[in-house]
């Protein structure tokens, strides 16, 4: 489907934000669990699609969505509340631009994106984070007895899906910027690890038409790899797709290595897959990590509560400039460039010394 033009003269403006004084404001943090809930119910129950351009009614979106309009109209003025659609005065809804996100053909959709970070198992993880600051330790071992991807995989199919739905949403979003940014001129191959369904690895091969890439991830993620990749695809000569986990080995030489947004893990998993890149890549081999950041960066408060879920799920953490570049080091690369990719990422261009 075709992503709706955006008439804003159609949407309401989302309304200006006065500091509330402390007592309300440190009320309305320990509710916000009922607004990640309210976003979570209108992403599932498909209410920005629901709603076109021209301002409705709730009955009409009721209708359309199957809900009754009461409760509706009751979730709706708490989202509103936040920008998150806008209530008119005769009564009816209209988008935001920030209600617009929660549309699936929206090109900047963030719906999936809405919906794993507020997934089953995260109601279960959070009331334990003192636990986590405690012990420094993940909790969802603790509570499904299984490491965390295992039990998303075996237990939590659907979670599993839209985990893998909401990280396709991030990489289609940012490949083109990533194969903008990296100059790869003079690189016969580029191998991108952990790379979902292959996005940044064909916007490069698209950029670069005679160099080669590989596309390493899980088998049942690489099983969903762009057709473009794949036998039959337009990319297919030059493209390989191989299934595996790189936390255990990465059977791929190539010029180039690209790993975005999965530094993330316990320190373990980290260091040993850093030191099967350097493995596989060799004295010269260039080593691109891109990641978000929890300094330097104006998504900050995302990104601080994405290293809080990480803590939780696999022990992990966001990484500040310097950690990451001490991280990089203590793994044997030399890091010779930071930049940013765009205000959510940057690329830290590293090769592995003689």
């Amino acid at each position: 489907m075709t992503a709706p033009a955006r008439d804003l003269s159609a949407s309401a403006k989302e309304p200006a934000e006065d500091a509330p004084p402390p007592s309300m404001r440190l009320r309305e943090l320990v509710f916000g669990a009922a607004c990640a809930a309210a976003v979570r119910a209108a992403a599932r129950l498909r209410v920005a699609d629901a709603l076109g351009d021209a301002p409705m009614t709730v009955e009409t979106l009721a209708s359309a969505v199957k809900t009754d309009p009461k409760p509706l109209r009751r979730l709706l003025r708490a989202l509103s509340c936040y920008g998150v659609f806008a209530e008119r005065p005769d009564g009816t809804f209209a988008h935001t631009e920030t209600s617009r996100l929660l549309r699936e053909d929206d090109p900047h959709s963030l719906r999936y994106i809405a919906m794993w970070c507020t997934e089953p198992w995260t109601w279960d993880a959070w009331p334990k984070l003192d636990e986590a600051v405690r012990s420094g330790r993940n909790v969802v071992e603790d509570l499904y007895g299984k490491e965390f991807f295992v039990y998303l995989n075996e237990d939590a199919p659907e979670s599993a899906d839209v985990f893998n739905r909401a990280m396709t949403t991030s990489s289609e979003q940012s490949a083109r910027e990533v194969a903008a940014l990296l100059d790869l001129s003079g690189s016969r191959s580029v191998a991108d690890l952990g790379g979902g369904q292959g996005h940044v690895v064909a916007c490069l091969l698209d950029k670069y038409p005679a160099m080669r890439g590989y596309l390493l991830d899980l088998p049942k993620v690489v099983e969903k790899a762009l057709p473009r990749l794949r036998e039959g695809g337009d990319l297919a000569d030059r493209a390989r797709v191989v299934p595996g986990d790189i936390r255990e080995a990465v059977p791929v030489d190539a010029d180039v290595y690209i790993i975005k947004n999965i530094l993330e893990w316990d320190d373990e998993s980290t260091a040993r897959l850093l030191a099967n890149v350097v493995a596989a890549g060799g004295p010269g081999a260039r080593v691109v990590v891109i990641e978000n950041l929890v300094d330097d960066t104006p998504s900050m408060r995302f990104s601080t509560a994405m290293d809080l879920l990480l803590l939780l799920n696999v022990g992990g953490a966001k990484h500040t400039t310097d950690s990451m570049v001490r991280r990089l080091g203590e793994a044997g690369l030399s890091v010779n460039d930071i930049r940013p990719v765009n205000p959510y990422l940057h690329a830290f261009d590293c090769t592995v010394p003689a």
